[in-house]
Order: structure tokens, then sequence, then C-alpha cells
């Protein structure tokens, strides 16, 4: 396999991926907690330590929103429908059968159709279930000023709520999944902490699983 080193990744973009992915593990390990799932840390300090993360985690999107548009990446999250059904068809199918990736990573298109309808989904649906519901959990002694007293139960906002959280658990579980489908296991994980990229020009007749297993030594 040849392949070619681009850097990809800006500064920012590293750090804002993972600091949202540490502050999204946090809240899940202590939602479930809140939710009484299980108990670590206690209710109490589960609550806090949630409440902190979820404001912190508001505060890197909000400056990460005008990073995004300040820098024009924004122009990476635009929807495509265009070889979404061979996205599929690789995820499903073709990756297990060497097949050649049918999406080629640059630094104006680093998500490929597939990935650009799931962060659609992210920002438009699951984000705002999530983030409007936990607000007015937050909030719920502020219900009577609000107006909004008369027609939501706070069991309601809570089940809106839970469902966000496992819709948002399996949106996490998915993408790490899928860092692990590059040329070697943590070849998209390397990208990540590193910003350079190595993009694959061909396959070699022999097995990309094998590749794969390579990259585990």
């Amino acid at each position: 396999m040849s392949a070619n080193r681009i850097y990809i990744y800006k500064r920012y973009e590293r750090f804002w991926h993972w600091s949202q992915a540490v502050l999204i593990i946090v809240m899940m390990i202590t939602g479930f907690e809140i939710h009484g799932s299980y108990t670590l840390i206690g209710f109490k300090d589960a609550v806090d330590v949630h409440t902190i993360s979820a404001w912190t985690l508001m505060v890197v999107w909000a400056f990460t929103t005008f990073w995004q548009f300040t820098t024009g990446e924004w122009r990476q999250y635009i929807p495509s429908t265009r070889n979404v059904s061979a996205m599929i068809r690789y995820y499903t199918v073709g990756i297990f059968k060497d097949t050649p990736h049918p999406f080629r990573k640059t630094t104006v298109q680093k998500h490929n159709p597939l990935q650009r309808l799931a962060y659609l989904a992210l920002l438009a649906f699951i984000s705002p279930l999530i983030w409007g519901s936990g607000l007015l959990y937050l909030f719920y002694g502020n219900w009577a000023q609000l107006g909004v007293d008369k027609v939501l139960s706070l069991e309601m906002v809570a089940l809106v709520h839970t469902a966000g959280a496992f819709m948002i658990t399996a949106f996490f579980f998915i993408h790490v999944y899928l860092t692990t489908t590059g040329h070697t296991i943590f070849a998209h994980i390397k990208a990540m902490i590193t910003g350079w990229e190595e993009i694959e020009e061909h396959l070699p007749p022999t097995s990309k699983v094998a590749q794969r297993s390579a990259g585990k030594t």
C-alpha cells in the first residue's frame, strides 16, 4: 500500500474532539448513575459532576461554533446523499472483502457522506433533544416562571432525556468502532492525536484485515 501523509486536523480541532469525548464519557457515566443503573460516587456527587460537565461542554461548543464559522470549517458538515449507498456497502460488506475505500479524505472533505448525515442527525435531532430536556430538568424549579409547568411533567422530561442519553451512547460506540476501520486499527485515532492522516492510494492483494491485525502488535 502506498500512502500520502496530509495535515488534516488542526490543533483546535483535536482539542475540541478530545475534550468533547472526555466530557461525554463523564456525562454518560454520571448520567446513568443518576438514573439509578449503578452506584460509583454517590447520587449527589454524580449530579454535581454531571452538571459541571454539561456546562463545560456547552462552553466548548460555543467556542467551537465560533471557530467553525470563522474558519469556514462548518462546510465540512454540509450533508450530501451522494455515494451514501457506496459507503453503506463498504462498511457492511466491502470492508470484509478488501474492497478499496470509496471515499478519499482531503483538507476540504474530511467526512464521508455517511458521516455527514450522522453528524446532521446528531446536531439537528439528538443534541437539541438531550440539551433541551437537560436544561428543563436542571431548571425544574423555574418552570412556573417559564410557563411550562402546565404542559410538561418531570417524568416526561426525564424519559426524553434518558432516550437522548441512549442515542448519544449508541452514537459514541458506533463512532469508536468506525475509528478502527482504517488501514490499521489505530490509524484514525493516531491522526486525531497528531493531525496527520495517511491517505491510502491503493490496496495491495494482501488482506486489509491482516493489516489491521499487524497494527495491533
